[in-house]
């Protein structure tokens, strides 16, 4: 079915108004969602979805929206599927009073950000863009990140819900949806109910380009390295000292760049500091670890042994530990077990008139730790780019192929059943 004639999308208005909602989430707090603000959004959502008909959207304590389309074949069988969003932005870069702008059948030029002048999107530089003449592209102002990431899933999946509840003529099974908060901080599932969802399969909206579905992720560990130094006066310190901070400052020295995130790429693994804290008598670093093949793992948590064993030879008063904790797994290892998953959205991309493109994230998804909750999760693209930044952008076209590739998801699953 061409669904492209019979909607009205309204996804780009959505997604004007959910981006104006700050929902940053804070690392930092203990708190489940880690900020209350989020809940502006959950609640904004919920109303919304009561609004299209759908009775029983809810948001809990956790700031998790669920909400239910009922099926509307008559067909007993049809797997129950769900879609999945997150509404926090990242703490990168500041989410608040967010101005975005509509740039009307973009045709190449430089798109310079009033609000910063110093802020261009060149085609050099974000080559999707390419990809984009003629279509309209909205960025933020200049001051802040834009929130694509991943509000234009959020928006897509609203729309699409809008959709299934006014086009019966599209047959599909029980859709659940959920709208997670902390995704960007790692926390995204932590306390999703996967009873209440109840879902054979399960898709996040949450990808860049069009067309691609992404069936692979990192899988990661975290890591603290704890180094225990000797502190005295600094007067009287000579052949007494060993200091904590500088012996941290060697070991994320010698670390070997071709292990870094700056010297790979593709299916190559990284070891990456990503905090440093301390003082003379104990500091700390803290890591990511991150590889394709779970087994790689341990290897680039022995790099970080090796460099601090060469490092502390020269201290000898001193000591280290390294504590290393699992973070997530990559969802292939659970999505082989269930080809049908990938193989009807790389069907849905395609009926949604895009090139598929089955690829692999230097990263992780609310679908990698799903898949390995029971409820296998692959990524849908949502058209966001430039993550994290001032430049996020997205695309209105883009954003409406998203939303007819849920559609034929749906279908699809109830062709098949």
């Amino acid at each position: 079915m061409d669904f492209t004639s019979q909607l009205g999308f309204t996804a780009t208005e959505r997604f004007l108004r959910y981006v104006q909602i700050d929902t940053q989430s804070d690392p930092g707090s203990t708190t489940c969602p880690s900020t209350e603000k989020q809940k502006d959004l959950g609640w904004l959502l919920v109303q919304e979805l009561l609004a299209i008909g759908i009775a029983d959207a809810h948001l809990d304590e956790f700031g998790y929206v669920y909400a239910t389309i009922p099926a509307n074949t008559e067909k007993e069988n049809v797997p129950v599927i769900c879609f999945c969003s997150h509404m926090d932005t990242a703490p990168d870069c500041s989410g608040k009073d967010v101005k975005p702008i509509v740039h009307r059948k973009y045709n190449g030029d430089d798109i310079v950000l009033p609000d910063d002048p110093t802020q261009v999107l060149r085609m050099a530089e974000h080559p999707d863009l390419k990809n984009q003449i003629g279509n309209d592209i909205i960025t933020a102002s200049g001051n802040t990140l834009l929130g694509a990431d991943n509000k234009a899933g959020v928006a897509e999946i609203m729309d699409a819900a809008y959709q299934l509840m006014n086009h019966p003529e599209i047959q599909h099974g029980v859709v659940k949806i959920l709208f997670t908060p902390d995704e960007e901080i790692g926390r995204g599932v932590d306390k999703a109910d996967i009873t209440k969802i109840g879902a054979f399969a399960c898709y996040t909206i949450d990808g860049e380009s069009a067309g691609n579905l992404e069936n692979e992720t990192f899988s990661a560990d975290g890591a603290r390295l704890t180094i225990n130094g000797v502190s005295t006066h600094p007067g009287f310190a000579k052949g007494k000292m060993e200091s904590a901070i500088k012996i941290a400052a060697q070991i994320v020295a010698g670390l070997p760049y071709e292990l870094s995130p700056e010297g790979t790429e593709d299916m190559q693994g990284f070891v990456h500091p990503v905090d440093i804290a301390g003082h003379i008598e104990q500091a700390t670093i803290d890591f990511i670890i991150r590889d394709f093949e779970d087994d790689k793992l341990k290897a680039h948590a022995d790099v970080i042994r090796g460099v601090a064993d060469k490092v502390l030879k020269r201290f000898p008063n001193s000591t280290y530990t390294l504590k290393v904790r699992e973070q997530y797994r990559n969802m292939k290892n659970v999505l082989a077990q269930h080809p049908q998953i990938v193989d009807y959205g790389m069907e849905a991309i395609r009926r949604a008139g895009v090139e598929a493109k089955l690829c692999s994230i230097r990263g992780g998804t609310d679908g990698s730790r799903l898949s390995f909750m029971g409820l296998p999760t692959p990524n849908i693209f949502a058209g966001e780019h430039a993550f994290h930044g001032k430049q996020e952008w997205v695309s209105v076209q883009d954003m409406h192929k998203a939303v007819q590739t849920i559609l034929h998801i749906c279908a699809i699953w109830e062709e098949n059943a």
